[in-house]
């Protein structure tokens, strides 16, 4: 297998506060690894430095076998990486359909009638074919969230990062986008995907690391890392159901 994503001693400090150190991970094609951390360990801002939001202080990020470190984030997302926000930002004035245009045309570059039938085949995969000339701000929770991976998908990723799409639903939603996110890595989409909701994770991802402080303190099978005592001592108080 050929790493799609490579890390290598990427660092980030904003003054004393120190958002990745020393970072290094590659993620293979086609694979699925989950990330996990307590409240402020620099996952998000990990994802801000593979997307090109954020530059690093040191290190590089290769994606594709391209050093994509100089990259803008949008050269990044039209190269083939794209990602869900943990609070969805959907254009919340248009409709699903117009939203899901919009990364179509922007990020994929397709356009005309090939845009448009793209659009509805990845509505229908994410569950929102019905809603699709529903206002995004109308809405619920996990129609938010199903639309941000739709976004994701329109932009036609072969990194999909996904940010604690999980949080705040209930367990029948989130045994709902579970099986969808399922079905996107069974047909070859390879994911990052950051989660608190760590049974959602396990039930998806082929392998885990974990970040403390910005700094990666385990790798490897998931259920494995989550009965390490490390990790339980960092998650002590979080229930995990493994």
């Amino acid at each position: 297998m050929t790493a799609i994503l490579q890390l290598d001693r990427v660092s980030k400090s904003f003054g004393a506060v120190t958002v990745a150190d020393d970072l290094s991970f590659g993620v293979e094609a086609g694979e699925a690894l989950g990330v996990i951390g307590p409240n402020g360990a620099g996952k998000t801002s990990m994802f801000n430095l593979i997307t090109g939001t954020l530059k690093p202080n040191s290190g590089t990020v290769h994606f594709d076998g391209q050093n994509v470190t100089p990259m803008s984030a949008a050269k990044r997302c039209r190269s083939g990486m794209a990602r869900s926000f943990q609070v969805p930002q959907p254009f919340s004035g248009m409709t699903v359909f117009e939203n899901a245009m919009i990364a179509a045309t922007q990020a994929a570059g397709l356009s005309g009638h090939v845009a448009e039938e793209f659009c509805l085949e990845v509505l229908e995969q994410t569950e929102l074919l019905d809603r699709a000339n529903t206002l995004a701000g109308g809405l619920t929770l996990l129609g938010r969230k199903r639309l941000e991976l739709t976004r994701a998908l329109c932009a036609k990723p072969k990194l999909l990062m996904l940010d604690e799409i999980a949080g705040g639903l209930t367990e029948a939603e989130c045994t709902s986008l579970v099986q969808t996110i399922k079905d996107i890595h069974a047909s070859g989409v390879t994911i990052i995907w950051i989660e608190h909701v760590v049974h959602a994770l396990l039930a998806v991802v082929d392998r885990l690391i974990v970040i403390d402080f910005g700094k990666k303190i385990a790798e490897g099978e998931p259920h494995a890392i989550m009965q390490s005592p490390e990790v339980q001592e960092i998650y002590l108080g979080i229930e995990a159901d493994v």
